[in-house]
């Protein structure tokens, strides 16, 4: 890329030698654009590839997303599992809880009215003879020594007191039936809550499960994604690989016709004692397009297959339209069409600087001119376009030099 900005820098003061501001400023502003277009490569590969490389790339970073998410809900469901153990664990104590004070309760009731019964029996008994008190009385009255009087008073004080501890067992067994009401009620409460809260949980459980259940459905579907993106990848690559190993017999023809003829232009140029110099060619071909460098000539990895290979043109941006111009006069000896290069046009230039040159034009929309037709330096010849392998409108300039690719850059 130095090189080629180097010889457009070049190209620039030569053509100028006394430039104004404002050329000056566009001759900044075009260097500028071919720095930034430098990077960008159009035709690498075919159309179907590179939506299949994407679509793979895509369905890649989604299973990786899908992923996280599914590990992130199997998470969640394990915590969720995990409370609702110990959830179920509570409400089962509570529920034991709730048995065993509806137990004591039924047996509080039980003993409530076994005491009834025997404070009735009691009470009955006392007063079958009279009342209790006054026939303690009239045994106290009828007492005829101080000793039968303490020991009649004796015998009131158990007859009353027989009847006062019958009613206090009564009263404390109602009492504790009270406690063990509300202690049953209590406990119905918080089996109510627990399973409130169960049942909560439930539906969270629910939802969390179906969460795991649709990232676990997603995650198979991006593999199957993936899986048949990889397929679709392979075979595209393969119909690739098979358009290049036809481009390379392709080629090896256009290159072996292309020395024939610059053969038989140096023994005209010859015969016609003209310059047979090897030095110096900027300046023998005019700039095919107006358009800056996307992408230079030269030796580089191929970004998507990975060889090592020549770029063996240059690449020029301008947009879709853009008039393409013969970069020097000669003869079209070739148009058709290539499933790499699209539309394709090869002028023979004949001799320059003692070397036999040629210029072939591809991607174009289309051409103006066929073969066997003679072009003028200059002349409009067709109008780029992003045929074949192509991701946009632009130019892939060629210059072969005696059958052989040489850089563009260097013949401006």
């Amino acid at each position: 890329m130095a090189a080629s900005l180097i010889a457009v820098m070049a190209v620039g003061v030569s053509a100028v030698p006394v430039a104004h501001a404002d050329d000056l400023k566009d001759k900044q502003r075009h260097v500028e654009r071919e720095l930034k277009g430098a990077s960008k490569d159009l035709d690498e590969s075919s159309a179907q590839l590179q939506k299949a490389a994407a679509r793979l790339e895509a369905a890649q970073g989604q299973l990786s997303v899908a992923k996280t998410e599914l590990a992130t809900a199997r998470g969640k469901v394990e915590v969720a599992q995990e409370r609702d153990a110990e959830m179920q664990a509570e409400l089962a104590t509570a529920e034991a809880e709730l048995a065993a004070a509806e137990a004591a309760l039924a047996q509080g009731e039980v003993d409530r009215e076994t005491q009834r019964q025997q404070v009735a029996t009691t009470v009955a008994d006392m007063y079958s003879e009279g009342d209790p008190e006054l026939i303690a009385f009239s045994s106290l009255m009828d007492a005829e020594s101080t000793e039968e009087l303490t020991r009649r008073d004796g015998v009131r004080d158990v007859i009353v007191g027989q009847e006062a501890r019958a009613y206090d067992e009564l009263k404390a067994a109602e009492v504790l039936l009270e406690v063990q009401e509300q202690q049953v009620s209590d406990a119905r409460d918080e089996v109510a809550a627990q399973r409130e809260a169960a049942a909560e949980h439930l539906v969270l459980m629910q939802s969390l499960e179906a969460d795991q259940q649709a990232a676990k459905d997603s995650v198979v579907s991006l593999v199957i994604e993936r899986r048949d993106a990889r397929v679709e990848a392979r075979a595209a690559r393969a119909k690739d690989l098979a358009k290049l190993a036809k481009l390379k017999k392709e080629q090896d023809r256009i290159e072996e016709m292309l020395r024939k003829r610059a053969l038989a232009a140096l023994r005209r140029a010859r015969a016609q004692a003209r310059s047979q110099s090897s030095g110096p060619t900027a300046g023998l071909l005019a700039h095919p397009v107006d358009g800056y460098v996307t992408s230079p000539f030269g030796y580089r990895e191929h970004p998507i297959y990975h060889y090592w290979g020549l770029h063996d043109g240059v690449d020029f941006g301008g947009g879709c339209g853009t008039p393409l111009k013969a970069a020097a006069p000669g003869r079209v000896i070739s148009s058709y069409w290539s499933g790499v290069y699209g539309n394709r046009l090869i002028i023979d230039n004949g001799a320059l600087a003692g070397r036999g040159v040629a210029t072939i034009y591809n991607h174009a929309s289309s051409y103006n001119v066929g073969v066997g037709d003679q072009v003028a330096e200059g002349q409009v010849i067709g109008y780029e376009g992003d045929t074949g392998w192509s991701t946009g409108c632009h130019l892939h300039f060629t210059v072969m030099v005696n059958g052989q690719a040489v850089d563009p850059m260097n013949w401006f």
